[in-house]
């Protein structure tokens, strides 16, 4: 059979569809608001906040509210560890799409 057909290195936390794009996208923009993001990913509000939700628990994002005028601002930006994670999975993603090639 060859070498192991290793998976054990994408991170469950961000490797779901929506979560990669929040990573993914804040990785070069630095910072996002939840309306920015909300309609980039194409999502609903409350699917958006489960997602944020799950990453600022893994303290991959962190999240920073406030107000301007009446109205609230949520601002999203990626951590040192967020940014560690992201670049661990997109190393394990490019071994894998390797492994497949030689299966």
């Amino acid at each position: 059979m060859g070498a192991k057909f290793d998976i054990s290195g994408l991170d469950d936390v961000i490797h779901g569809r929506v979560r990669l794009g929040i990573v993914a996208y804040l990785a070069s923009a630095e910072v996002a608001d939840f309306t920015e993001l909300k309609d980039l990913l194409d999502v609903t509000q409350g699917n958006l906040s489960v997602h944020l939700r799950k990453l600022e628990d893994a303290g991959y994002v962190a999240i920073d509210k406030s107000f301007v005028g009446r109205k609230p601002l949520t601002r999203v930006r990626l951590t040192e560890a967020g940014r560690g994670a992201f670049a661990s999975y997109l190393q394990a993603m490019g071994q894998l799409v390797e492994q497949a090639g030689k299966v």
